[in-house]
C-alpha cells in the first residue's frame, strides 16, 4: 500500500506529464502525443515539496494529486545475484565438421 509523503492537491490538466523532479518538487511537461502544440521551453514547477527520496522506493502522483512513495518489487538495496555464464562445451568449428548432403533432383 502506498503512504502519502506530500499532501499537494494537484489538479491534472490533460496532454500533461506530472512526476517528481530531481529535486524532490512536482514537475510537468508536455505529452508527445497529448493532444495540442507542444510549447518551448522546459518543464513547469507545479509544487515546491522538497521531498529527500530514499532507495528502493517509487515516487509518484496519486489520483487525489498527493506525492505517494511505494516500495519497488526489485530494488537494488536487496542485492540481485548476476546471472551465471553458461559453461557448456563449446561448438566444433564449421571447417572441420562435414559439409551438408545437396537434396536436389538428379538428372
Amino acid at each position: 500500500m502506498a503512504q502519502i509523503v506530500a499532501s499537494t492537491g494537484i489538479k491534472r490538466e490533460k496532454g500533461w506529464l506530472y512526476y517528481v523532479d530531481k529535486q524532490g518538487d512536482v514537475s510537468r511537461t508536455r505529452m508527445a502525443r497529448g493532444g495540442g502544440k507542444v510549447p518551448r521551453g522546459g518543464p513547469q514547477k507545479v509544487a515546491k515539496c522538497g521531498i529527500d527520496r530514499e532507495d528502493g522506493f517509487l515516487y509518484f502522483i496519486d489520483k487525489k494529486g498527493n506525492v505517494s512513495k511505494v516500495r519497488m518489487k526489485r530494488s537494488a538495496r536487496r542485492g540481485r545475484k548476476p546471472a551465471k555464464r553458461s559453461t557448456g562445451r563449446r561448438r566444433a568449428a564449421r571447417s572441420s565438421r562435414r559439409p551438408a548432403r545437396r537434396r536436389t533432383a538428379r538428372r
